[in-house]
């Protein structure tokens, strides 16, 4: 089952934070490969050191949502946030789906540090800040179909069934830490609950507060 779109026919704007995300993660993860094991460990969040230094550790909080494992992680993170961040940038409009991008982000980070506060292992990977985007996806097209590619052909399924999928394959290529090489790990388990979780709440709190409308369409 691999997912190549979603109906895009109501979105009325250019998805520019969506693919300007997307060209940041890319780029972000050609550094990483360059600068090895040093980059990694200078970046990525670390729940012990930064719980040391809080402010002078603060800056990897955003720097680690642009990190990841893998191409695989890489791949999979992208590939969901093109098909699902452009409808939700649409309904948030540009400026607060970049905030609800970064929030659900910080969330996720925070989520994992409050369950591994001790831990001295590299955390990292944008997984977090897209399940909040799949949480606020869920809630405004809870009947959205999504094409997906299976065999030779492409079949239309529930979003919820496709939203799954993106969370077992984090499980298998995203999941972990980074200790010697940028081809293991990505965040945790923790991480994804608190970035699906901010992005449920905030949607409902933009939707009541803003201009985030139809959450039933």
């Amino acid at each position: 089952m691999f997912p190549i779109g979603d109906d895009n026919s109501s979105r009325r704007t250019f998805p520019l934070v969506t693919y300007t995300l997307i060209a940041l993660n890319v780029i972000f993860f050609f550094f990483e490969l360059g600068g090895g094991d040093a980059f990694i460990e200078k970046w990525a969040f670390v729940p012990s050191r930064f719980l040391a230094n809080p402010i002078g550790d603060s800056i990897t909080i955003f720097t680690s949502m642009f990190m990841h494992g893998g191409w695989v992680h890489l791949g999979g993170n992208m590939l969901y946030l093109w098909i699902f961040g452009d409808n939700v940038e649409d309904r948030y409009g540009h400026v607060k789906f970049l905030v609800f991008y970064l929030i659900c982000g910080i969330a996720a980070t925070l989520a994992q540090l409050a369950f591994s506060t001790g831990s001295n292992i590299p955390n990292l990977g944008a997984s977090g800040a897209i399940a909040g985007v799949l949480g606020a996806y869920i809630l405004m097209f809870p009947k959205g179909r999504v094409n997906v590619l299976m065999g030779r052909g492409v079949i239309p399924m529930p979003a919820l069934v496709v939203i799954g999928f993106w969370i077992v394959l984090q499980l298998f290529s995203g999941i972990g830490s980074i200790a010697n090489t940028a081809e293991t790990g990505g965040v945790a388990y923790m991480a994804h609950i608190g970035g699906f979780a901010a992005g449920i709440v905030m949607t409902f709190l933009f939707g009541r507060s803003s201009g985030v409308k139809q959450l039933n369409g």
